[in-house]
């Protein structure tokens, strides 16, 4: 069986989220964006605290998006929300 190297990524992905690696851009995320699509520094850490910043608690799930918004799951009022924070720092919930 040959694998190829998208596959092996995607898997590393899932593994390390499994175990509990934590929320990162992970080099899977990077090949599925456009060759013109640039993807910032900002940090899982750096969105967590912006995030929290704005009311938000338990803020999990942290994944960058090609265009640089960071989607995760929060709560917020008792309720589960998701939450997508843009790299101009604007947030927003977003429906399922």
């Amino acid at each position: 069986m040959r694998w190829n190297l998208s596959v092996v990524a995607a898997v590393v992905v899932l593994v390390a989220g499994a175990v509990g690696a934590g929320p990162q851009v992970i080099g899977a995320a990077h090949a599925a964006c456009a060759p013109d699509e640039k993807i910032d520094s900002s940090t899982a850490e750096q969105a967590r605290k912006k995030i929290e910043a704005a009311g938000f608690h338990e803020v999990r799930d942290l994944n960058k998006s090609c265009d640089n918004h960071w989607h995760g799951k929060a709560m917020k009022g008792g309720q589960p929300v998701r939450v997508v924070l843009s790299p101009q720092g604007q947030l927003q919930t977003e429906g399922d």
